[in-house]
């Protein structure tokens, strides 16, 4: 059986900012998106002001007319989901001049379809402003927030690594976090697309919510763990009957494995939290919270990962363990003994991801990112069997061929993703697994073609990127297999 070989290399965590999104944040702060701004840096001010200064001529008057009057005809009350739903849609649109959508329309999720029609009014707004020209004065500023950030970020992603003893792997899936100043400092939203998990962030004079970054960052680790055990969740099922009052989210109370989810999260910040450990500690504290808002499995899991903690197994291999020994009538009887908080503390504004986690393509990407082949494949299969999203489902069902080491099953389904998908991304990286495919089999002018047709597919990520480019340049060479 061929290994292997052709799979994705590219880095996993990427610390960054987004023109796309400072276009789209400059546009709503200019048309009064006013949150936090006294707690603001003081750059967001200043990009404000010089919006409206370079809004001056009658073109750039109208066009900022209809840009506020969308604005203002889509507000919602809360400000925090005002905000988010453009986050949203910056998340899915290019850069500009053009602002395409990097997903089919019938893709994007709901809160960004609420206010995609401020897209062309975007459009005409940042060419009568040249939006771009501000964007090219401040590049400096955001890179120096990203300097700034780099080293605390990291480390808090480092030490989380390794608490959970996870292990350095190459993966398609991404954890983007983007930085702009010109959001709210008090608002961390987190976004889950298919494998990809985006958290955008704003910096304020006392740095940035690196403890919500981080929730995130777990999502991102643990949710393809739990994804694809249908059987498990259905066994945990009864613990959803004793959530329902609860003042969590309604998510949680309607799907077990988001749940199970956020309670393990819960007790893996708890274990890192500092200080000594013991009774009336800040740990047990954060537990007893958290179980009074309704995750009523943290402290089982809390547990769990103090005997975790003495052993050299990483969460990945200990995590079928933790859900095999749950006692669920255990566990009813416990939380039936709590009594509820009045409220759950406030989280990330992610409603995206968890409303949008049950689809069979998200499951099988989940499933797959877990190592869970044959999971990764039932799913994919089912999706196709419903016509779910047929492109997502065959680039999973490929890339279960490429990690079976099935070159030419993987082949086909390249090919018919190629055919059944308008997703940039999956577009450029199936072109890159094809021409590696061919350059196994010594093709190399189709393999040019492919790598080619990658640069071409409308993903400019630096990952996709430097793989098209190494491929053109040198025939794709399977990495050395260590014993």
């Amino acid at each position: 059986m061929l290994a292997p070989a052709f799979a994705q290399e590219s880095p996993r965590i990427t610390l960054d900012t987004s023109q796309a999104m400072f276009s789209v944040l400059a546009a709503i702060n200019t048309c009064g998106y006013d949150q936090d701004l006294s707690q603001s840096l003081p750059i967001r001010s200043e990009i404000r002001s010089e919006v409206l200064k370079a809004a001056q001529s009658p073109q750039a008057q109208d066009a900022l007319q209809s840009l506020c009057a969308f604005y203002s005809d889509h507000k919602l009350p809360d400000p925090s989901r005002q905000l988010a739903q453009y986050v949203s849609l910056g998340l899915n649109l290019t850069d500009p001049p053009v602002f395409s959508l990097r997903v089919k329309e019938a893709d994007l999720p709901p809160d960004a379809t609420y206010v995609l029609g401020f897209v062309p009014l975007l459009q005409n707004f940042a060419v009568t402003t040249e939006l771009s020209e501000i964007w090219k004065r401040h590049r400096a500023d955001y890179d120096e927030l990203i300097r700034e950030f780099h080293d605390p970020v990291s480390n808090m992603l480092l030490a989380t690594d390794m608490y959970l003893k996870q292990p350095s792997r190459y993966t398609s899936s991404r954890f983007v976090v983007y930085l702009d100043p010109q959001a709210a400092p008090s608002q961390v939203n987190s976004r889950n697309y298919g494998e990809d998990y985006y958290v955008v962030v704003s910096p304020d004079a006392a740095g940035i919510r690196l403890d919500q970054i981080r929730h995130a960052y777990l999502h991102y680790l643990i949710d393809p763990m739990i994804g694809g055990r249908t059987q498990t969740m259905q066994r945990l099922a009864p613990l959803l009957d004793v959530v329902k009052t609860a003042p969590m989210n309604e998510a949680y109370k309607s799907d077990t494995s988001l749940l199970v989810t956020e309670c393990l999260i819960r007790a893996i910040e708890a274990h890192l939290i500092g200080g000594s450990r013991g009774a009336e500690t800040p740990q047990l504290k954060a537990v007893d919270t958290a179980m009074h808002e309704g995750f009523i499995l943290t402290r089982y899991f809390y547990d769990q990962l103090t005997q975790f903690e003495k052993t050299p197994e990483g969460l990945r291999n200990s995590i079928g363990d933790f859900l095999y020994y749950i006692n669920v009538p255990d566990e009813v009887k416990r939380a039936t003994r709590i009594e509820w908080a009045a409220t759950a503390t406030a989280e990330p504004e992610s409603l995206q991801s968890l409303t949008n986690k049950g689809t069979l393509v998200r499951l099988a990407e989940r499933a797959l990112a877990a190592g869970n082949l044959v999971g990764a494949r039932n799913f994919a299969t089912q999706a196709m069997q419903r016509n779910e999203e047929p492109g997502r489902a065959l680039f999973v069902l490929a890339r279960v061929a490429t990690f079976s080491g099935d070159i030419t099953g993987a082949r086909k389904y390249f090919e018919l993703t190629l055919k059944n998908s308008s997703d940039p991304k999956i577009l450029a990286w199936s072109n890159i697994y094809l021409g590696r495919i061919f350059d196994l089999q010594d093709n190399r002018q189709s393999a040019l073609e492919h790598y080619q047709a990658a640069l071409k597919a409308g993903d400019s990520s630096p990952e996709i990127k430097t793989a098209a480019e190494h491929g053109l340049k040198e025939p794709y060479a399977p990495p050395v297999q260590r014993k």
